[in-house]
């Protein structure tokens, strides 16, 4: 009886943890996705849209090699198109993975590990099947050679089991969803080629790949051509039915934006994301806009908004302070950039979640003070009495007051104005520093920030460089202050690990060098409460106060529009994804190119 008794008990936890298991063929990072098992495209896209001609872009810059995950060199940012990732996104949700190389996951309702089912049918760009072992080789050589983020990023994937030839398990160190997802995005890449090639290293050959396209012709720093392989595996599957319509795609590089604006124009190339307001509303003028050649248009978006920014390098002693960096950010007068420089056309960002319900506003409710309560001796007293919004002006150029608010912040640090120079009080040194640019046309901005510092008596030096250079001392960390981007995210997630945790200090995308214990433990409760929505809403709030409050940086500048001009060769479906501008989802028409002129068809 009781041999019986125990054959019962075991029987029922068998039961039981097969009913924990799910097999599905798409995830969500929360809740159910979108599109089911017998989906058949995505809502935004033409699914029988025409396939053929060539799509001419742009880059600014230059580039040296052909590898996206070489340890340095300078990329051709186009050419992570080489490579399909196990699993993709759609553009019309928050975060859902979708059958590409692995056709379904299988997991335990606590995601401590997951099982990813290879589709028979996967094949890299020379017809070699994709299996398990490939899976398992692209991981490894991410954490083995690839960038360091990658290493602490995967370190929770505790083991890579490849069960049989279409059948790879990762087990992590406890339950993650997220990493669930992340790992649904591992880019693949062939052993057989790989083999023979250092992963660490920039490659000049052309690299074989898993994706859509592959290179056809280039000339290295000036040009690269992408052509769509007719013979790649995937094409028509849900994912992809209606995307990826062009048989060329083709960047020419540009050293300077005003000569490629000018290429433009000359129909040297095709289309144009505009991000500049003086160009968007004074230049897209002449013959060609006018007889319909050209279309301008403005196309309201729901993305969330960068965190375009100058940037403190506050490992540097001078902006050490958190009161110097607030001094400073009184100085950029905004409002009359943005009446005099950008045309009205911009608003001020004001958080790192703008146009996300995870932005903070007012004062932190009840939720996020309980969140805040076991840091509040080390984040900023003002964050639980002011609401954070930037320094703003009339916009006439009159700054007197922000100049009073900046000199009393300098004198609480220590720095006091001797003979029309801002000196530190104990050292007498003058305060200087230099913004490192590596676009021109941010000198314009430079120069109105730098004539309201001169106002105070501090000098900055302006300093532009080209990419290689810009990319070279960011590596290194090797600047005062410097201008770049944050890019914004549907939801705060782990990512936010990469440009402000002390785990990631020495990374380079740690641009400001942030090490704060605080922001550490609100990062890690944002991780933590990944698949609890409301909860996610008050970490995400509390730190977007503490990261404002500390001012490592001078917020600038968002369009809620995407400014997009291109020759009228092109089509594309009436939806737009939410989540991304859709291009892949264009085609060339062969009607309205009939229309153009010979020479620009």
């Amino acid at each position: 009886m009781r041999r019986v008794i125990l054959s019962c008990i075991m029987l029922l936890l068998t039961l039981t943890a097969w009913s924990e298991v799910t097999i599905r063929h798409a995830l969500s990072i929360r809740g159910t996705p979108k599109y089911g098992p017998d989906f058949q495209y995505f809502d935004y896209v033409r699914p029988d849209a025409p396939q053929g001609g060539t799509l001419r872009r742009y880059n600014i810059g230059t580039y040296d090699n052909f590898h996206r995950y070489a340890l340095r060199g300078v990329p051709d940012p186009a050419s992570t198109a080489l490579y399909d990732t196990l699993m993709t996104y759609s553009d019309d949700e928050v975060e859902s993975v979708y059958p590409l190389i692995a056709e379904k996951l299988e997991y335990p309702d606590d995601f401590s590990w997951v099982i990813f089912h290879i589709d028979p049918r996967a094949r890299f760009q020379d017809g070699e099947p994709i299996t398990a072992e490939d899976i398992r080789y692209s991981f490894t050589t991410f954490m083995e050679k690839g960038v360091p983020q990658f290493r602490s990023y995967f370190k929770p994937v505790r083991e890579v089991e490849v069960l049989d030839r279409l059948r790879i398990k990762f087990t992590l160190e406890k339950g993650d969803r997220e990493m669930v997802l992340s790992l649904a995005s591992l880019t693949i890449i062939p052993r057989q080629w790989w083999k023979d090639h250092d992963f660490s290293e920039p490659q000049t050959e052309v690299p074989l790949g898993s994706g859509a396209y592959t290179i056809s012709d280039y000339k290295i720093g000036q040009y690269i051509v992408y052509k769509r392989l007719e013979d790649y595996w995937a094409r028509d599957l849900p994912v992809n039915r209606g995307r990826d319509n062009f048989d060329y795609i083709r960047y020419d590089y540009y050293r300077d934006s005003n000569v490629a604006f000018e290429a433009f124009k000359a129909g040297e190339y095709d289309l144009r994301f505009e991000n500049t307001s003086k160009t968007w509303a004074t230049l897209y003028t002449g013959s060609a806009f006018d007889r319909g050649y050209i279309k301008k248009e403005t196309i309201e978006h729901q993305l969330p908004a960068n965190m375009q920014a100058l940037v403190f390098n506050i490992q540097r002693p001078i902006f050490s302070d958190p009161k110097v960096r607030r001094a400073i950010g009184y100085l950029f007068d905004f409002e009359w950039m943005n009446k005099n420089l950008f045309y009205g056309q911009y608003a001020r960002t004001r958080s790192f979640f703008q146009h996300t319900e995870y932005e903070a506003k007012g004062l932190p409710s009840p939720e996020e003070k309980k969140i805040l309560e076991p840091i509040r001796d080390q984040i900023p007293p003002e964050l639980f009495t002011q609401p954070y919004d930037p320094p703003k002006t009339d916009g006439s150029g009159n700054i007197r007051g922000q100049m009073r608010s900046a000199l009393a912040l300098f004198k609480e640090a220590g720095w006091e104005v001797r003979n029309r120079k801002l000196v530190n009080a104990a050292t007498g040194k003058a305060m200087e520093f230099e913004l490192l640019l590596a676009d021109a046309s941010l000198e314009r901005v430079a120069l109105a920030f730098q004539k309201n510092l001169e106002r105070v008596g501090i000098t900055m030096n302006i300093r532009v460089v080209d990419v290689s250079q810009f990319t070279n001392r960011l590596r290194e960390r090797d600047f005062d202050m410097i201008s770049s981007v944050y890019r914004a995210r549907r939801y705060p997630d782990s990512s936010l690990l990469f440009p402000w945790h002390s785990a990631y200090l020495d990374s380079t995308y740690n641009t400001a060098g942030v090490s704060d214990p605080a922001v550490d433990y609100l990062i890690e409760g944002i991780i933590r409460n990944q698949e609890n929505g409301q909860q996610l809403i008050y970490w995400g709030r509390a730190l977007d106060r503490v990261l404002s409050w500390n001012f490592y940086l001078v917020p600038e500048w968002h369009n809620s529009a995407y400014w997009i001009s291109y020759w009228n060769k092109f089509s594309r479906p009436p939806m737009l994804p939410k989540y991304s501008t859709g291009v892949d989802c264009w085609w060339y028409d062969e009607q309205k190119a009939a229309m153009l002129p010979e020479e620009h068809r």
